[in-house]
């Protein structure tokens, strides 16, 4: 008689057998009822909706909504295709969304269908499809990306609601920046005579300071025997020029969201108290903060580790034999990895303390604690050696987030912008948030971002003058949400004061705040 164990392997076999290639949605008939419930039973299986699963993994704690919004995308793709065969679009905005490399899950995914039944479809985690009666645009006005039927960029400029262009400005304004030449959208505006819709469009493009293009509506239009009124449909000036050579829509994105951005973080941040006087001072008082910091830093993440261990790592005390609670491998080499990051990053700090810009300091070691963090892994066998290769070759999610970092083969487009934004900056109090939140967003590694994002941080707050601050695991939940905040909705007022508030809370309990001046 076959064991238990043989029995789950037997239904595993299948399930990868449907998974493979790209396919996310898994049907009630796909599976026996036999194979379905024992996967289900044994966390391998996630019901969707009554008949729907989604692949998933038992080591996620109940509740977790990562499998979720890892199969999204996918699994609506498959459900749609299923439902409505080829009879459907998502709407004008969320296909501009995607255009300009915005993946946020949203809560409710409008789609267009003749079929469409403007009823609610309930998915996990608060999210929802509405099939929405309606026409979809022909087949030379749709593309279809990853399974998904989206509207051309023309197409969705003509479609989209006018209030599209202030609740998404930078998406919006990376999408126009896509734009070309007027005749990309011309045709549609002169055959239906969409005069509103022409003099918004030719106002967006003068708003990103394509000049050209919009002139080249206008006078198409009025030579069509067209009123047209140019109407500006942002809520104010673009903050940056874009260039005028051809970029990625996401490289776009993050030059006119850091544009956005920085006035707020200005505005509610603590300015720069100057450079700090006593290097040797501020430097005693980093390595006297770092247990504390590795302990909450590593925590923030899930390791289990203890101060004892931290302290024994430091001292160079820790034996690899021994087998107490503290020292499970994995958690140990972690910690290892930890402290030998931390000794390249004090590096990288006397580099900015006398002087150095932070940026290309950031720039030119951020592989090197990334490196430090996980050799000692690669060394135990924990992790392959190719993974400490650099920027990661595959997707990677964030756990219960709704945010998407963008594909592998965006981050070698984002990563150099990022630290030109990084290098540029003249405010300090920008380079800390902005840093520390645009590294995380584009979650460059298969691993460890958050406490290279956190080493950047204090790199940028020592190069400002500022403490060393410490997040502490206690406040994780603000911490992640006000991260949260800013990539969904793009508010990074939140994490600009929880950051604030963990600066003078340093500065209050005494924290080194060595003499400095302006």
């Amino acid at each position: 008689m076959a064991t238990h164990n043989e029995k789950l392997a037997q239904s595993l076999v299948v399930l990868k057998n449907l998974c493979e290639g790209e396919r996310t949605a898994i049907q009630s008939k796909d599976l026996t009822r036999t194979h379905r419930e024992r996967l289900l039973k044994n966390g391998f299986l996630q019901e969707v909706m009554k008949g729907w699963y989604i692949c998933t993994h038992p080591n996620l704690t109940g509740g977790e909504s990562t499998s979720w919004y890892v199969s999204f995308w996918g699994f609506c793709a498959d459900y749609l295709n299923t439902r409505l065969g080829e009879n459907w679009c998502l709407s004008p905005e969320q296909s501009l969304l995607l255009h300009a490399g915005n993946r946020t899950i949203p809560q409710q995914l409008i789609i267009r269908s003749t079929g469409g039944t403007n009823h609610i479809v309930s998915l996990p985690d608060e999210t929802s499809l509405l099939p929405v009666r309606s026409v979809i645009p022909n087949e030379s006005d749709q593309l279809l990306v990853d399974g998904l039927r989206i509207y051309t960029i023309a197409a969705a400029l003509i479609a989209v609601s006018p209030d599209f262009f202030k609740r998404h400005e930078a998406d919006a304004r990376a999408t126009l920046a896509q734009v070309t030449d007027a005749s990309e959208i011309l045709p549609a505006l002169l055959e239906r005579g969409h005069t509103t819709i022409a003099g918004r469009l030719a106002g967006a493009f003068k708003n990103i300071k394509r000049m050209r293009i919009a002139d080249d509506i206008v006078k198409a239009m009025k030579a069509a025997g067209h009123d047209i009124r140019i109407s500006d449909p942002f809520s104010g000036d673009i903050s940056t020029i874009l260039p005028p050579e051809p970029a990625p829509p996401h490289v776009n994105r993050l030059r006119l969201m850091w544009m956005d951005m920085r006035n707020v973080v200005i505005d509610q941040f603590p300015p720069s108290p100057g450079r700090h006087l006593d290097i040797k001072a501020f430097m005693q008082s980093v390595e006297d903060t770092y247990v504390t910091d590795a302990y909450h830093s590593l925590s923030i993440e899930g390791y289990q580790v203890s101060k004892a261990l931290i302290e024994r790592i430091q001292r160079q005390e820790w034996d690899p034999d021994a087998r107490d609670s503290d020292q499970h491998e994995r958690d140990a080499m972690v910690a290892i990895g930890y402290r030998r990051a931390f000794l390249s990053l004090k590096t990288s700090l006397m580099r900015v303390l006398t002087g150095e810009n932070p940026g290309l300091v950031a720039e030119e070691n951020h592989g090197d604690w990334y490196r430090e963090l996980f050799t000692a892994s690669v060394t135990a066998g924990i992790i392959k050696a190719s993974d400490l290769a650099g920027y990661r070759n595959g997707p990677v999610f964030i756990r219960n987030s709704r945010h998407v970092p963008p594909r592998s083969e965006a981050v070698r487009d984002l990563m150099p912008i990022y630290f030109d934004l990084l290098g540029e900056e003249e405010d300090a109090a920008v380079r800390v948030v902005l840093g520390h939140f645009f590294f995380v967003n584009i979650h460059p590694y298969s691993d460890g971002n958050g406490r290279i994002g956190r080493f950047l941080m204090n790199l940028m707050l020592t190069a400002g003058g500022y403490p060393w601050i410490v997040i502490p695991v206690e406040r994780r939940s603000d911490y992640m949400n006000a991260l949260e905040q800013a990539s969904i909705k793009g508010d990074i007022a939140s994490f600009t004061q929880f950051l604030a508030s963990r600066v003078v809370e340093s500065n209050r309990v005494g924290a080194h705040a060595p003499t400095t001046t302006r």
